[in-house]
């Protein structure tokens, strides 16, 4: 439970308390199946294949091709190629990731990255259609990368502990609202460069990080949409408990027999584990830094019983 990053990659679906994990697992599982697919496709002469495969997940700028595809507006942000683009994106999502999952629980950073990705795909798409310096290029123009929900944590973030500060490099000690004004700006100073798509998704993820940090400080989340679509595909995919039935010579079915002191340790065990589950989603909602001592002395009982 406490493990490293790897071991917290590895095992990112088998807790509920790490929506970080497991944005970081599905961007790197992506990334690695789109990487091995370019190489056999391109090697062996299907190079044109490898484009519309990925070309299908890629958000689209052209407001028809996105009728004709609008998962995309969601596929899209789990998308890389480049390795440097990959590894700076989950560098900036872990770090900032762990302070906005630190304070505001796993569901609402996931709430954030997807909210983030949408609002950069949407301003993509409006300012490709409407501005003129696009006239020429919405037709072709396709997007991919994680950098839109990225932002949208990283402002978020900023908002919500502007004071908190990173060790940088050669710089020390910054506060990360200096870190980043730094990253939207040089966003703006690029969205009429080459990658002006990409940059206009920046900017849309960052404006939603801010919003919904100044809109959750009033009481209003407005995540709720993208928790209970989570949730309602968490409860679809759980593992259901299995029932065992033994049956009789004569075809007639019936329970195995139990001891009382089975049947104890049983209700013991699950009663314990749903203490647990309950444990893991008030972590998941508010942080672990909300759990009561007791709640806390539970957790960690429990991820060392079996040590």
């Amino acid at each position: 439970m406490y493990g490293g990053f790897w071991y917290h990659i590895r095992h990112a679906f088998d807790h509920k308390d790490n929506g970080l994990y497991k944005i970081i697992a599905i961007n790197l599982l992506a990334f690695l199946v789109l990487m091995v697919l370019r190489v056999f496709l391109t090697i062996g002469g299907s190079e044109a294949t490898y484009s519309s495969i990925i070309s299908f997940f890629m958000m689209p700028a052209s407001v028809s091709q996105f009728l004709m595809q609008p998962w995309a507006i969601i596929s899209y942000m789990f998308l890389h190629e480049g390795f440097f683009h990959i590894i700076f994106n989950m560098l900036f999502l872990y770090w900032f990731g762990l302070l906005v999952q630190e304070y505001l629980g796993s569901r609402k950073l996931v709430n954030l990255y997807i909210l983030g990705g949408i609002a950069g795909g949407l301003l993509y798409v409006i300012i490709y259609n409407i501005a003129p310096y696009f006239s020429d290029k919405v037709d072709g123009a396709l997007m991919l990368g994680a950098s839109a929900g990225v932002y949208a944590i990283v402002v978020a973030a900023a908002t919500l502990r502007p004071d908190t500060q990173f060790q940088l490099l050669l710089i020390g000690a910054v506060k990360i609202k200096y870190i980043a004004i730094f990253y939207v700006l040089v966003a703006f100073a690029n969205s009429a460069g080459a990658n002006a798509g990409g940059e206009l998704a920046h900017l849309g993820g960052a404006a939603m990080g801010f919003i919904y940090i100044l809109q959750l400080n009033k009481g209003v989340d407005l995540g709720k949409p993208v928790q209970t679509v989570g949730l309602f595909f968490e409860k679809l995919f759980s593992q259901k408990p299995n029932v065992k039935v033994t049956y009789r010579r004569d075809g007639e079915s019936t329970r195995k027999k139990t001891t009382k002191s089975d049947s104890t340790t049983a209700s013991t065990s699950r009663s314990t584990q749903e203490e647990i589950d309950r444990i893991l989603d008030k972590i998941a909602d508010k942080g672990y830094d909300n759990l009561s001592k007791e709640e806390k002395r539970k957790l960690f009982d429990f991820s060392n019983k079996d040590a």
